[in-house]
């Protein structure tokens, strides 16, 4: 059809384009409503799940109560056979890392990523043995690995732990010429440090040859509050205590 010169070309294929995207739209609007609909009403999947429990496990040593982290008593077995429990001297409120450990690992544990380092002493049934225990918090369960990697093996208890008295206790005679032993584990992003001593103070070159089952039980100590802290709990989305 020829254009007559002076009219103007009919506007209704610019409608009919307009009409199509709007009623486009309006259909991506739906999908999208009833996907994020989907979405907001279904349950957590397996993958957020986990991540969620993770992310719990790693802030327990920031949220935690300190007497969750370090209970009153911790039951081991006793050298003679049976069990018996230690019991926590005192809780120290320093939390920095650079505190918790003697100055040459301050570094190594500074370049694995060290959030903090929490400490408590405990003394065994007897009342004989005093043993500073340490967590350290990591970013992750590489740097804690790392971490472990730097301290010291086969019990040395140097550099190490700092150990931790309580002036007015049993314990205050605790020194860094006091530590006799040690011990390492770690799990995820945490490890637990000791170091071990006599409640006299004798310093370890005193001692002379040591019976290594006489510091056995701080393996027990060491590994009741490292699964406390490290053991994942699946989210439960029914429970006031999680948000799903």
């Amino acid at each position: 059809m020829n254009e007559v010169p002076g009219q103007r070309r009919p506007a209704w294929p610019t409608l009919v384009v307009a009409s199509a995207l709007t009623l486009l739209c309006a259909a991506v609007a739906g999908v999208a409503a009833g996907t994020a609909g989907t979405e907001l009403t279904r349950g957590p999947s397996q993958a957020e799940l986990d991540r969620a429990a993770a992310g719990e496990m790693a802030l327990r040593w920031q949220v935690w109560p300190a007497g969750r982290v370090f209970p009153e008593t911790i039951s081991y077995a006793a050298e003679q056979g049976g069990e018996e429990k230690a019991r926590r001297v005192g809780i120290s409120p320093e939390t920095r890392c650079d505190r918790g450990v003697d100055a040459k690992l301050r570094k190594a544990l500074r370049r694995a990523g060290c959030r903090g380092i929490l400490r408590a002493t405990y003394i065994d049934a007897l009342q004989g043995v005093v043993v500073t225990v340490g967590v350290a918090a990591f970013t992750g369960e590489a740097g804690a690995a790392a971490a472990k990697a730097a301290l010291p093996r086969a019990g040395r208890p140097s550099p190490g732990l700092r150990a931790l008295a309580f002036p007015g206790t049993v314990t205050d005679r605790f020194t860094a010429a006091g530590r006799q032993s040690s011990l390492v584990r770690q799990a995820g992003p945490y490890v637990v440090m000791t170091t071990v001593g006599q409640i006299d103070g004798r310093p370890a070159k005193a001692v002379g040859e040591q019976r290594p089952a006489m510091f056995a039980f701080i393996g027990d100590i060491a590994d009741r509050i490292l699964a406390d802290l490290s053991t994942p709990v699946r989210p439960d989305c029914v429970s006031e205590a999680w948000r799903c």
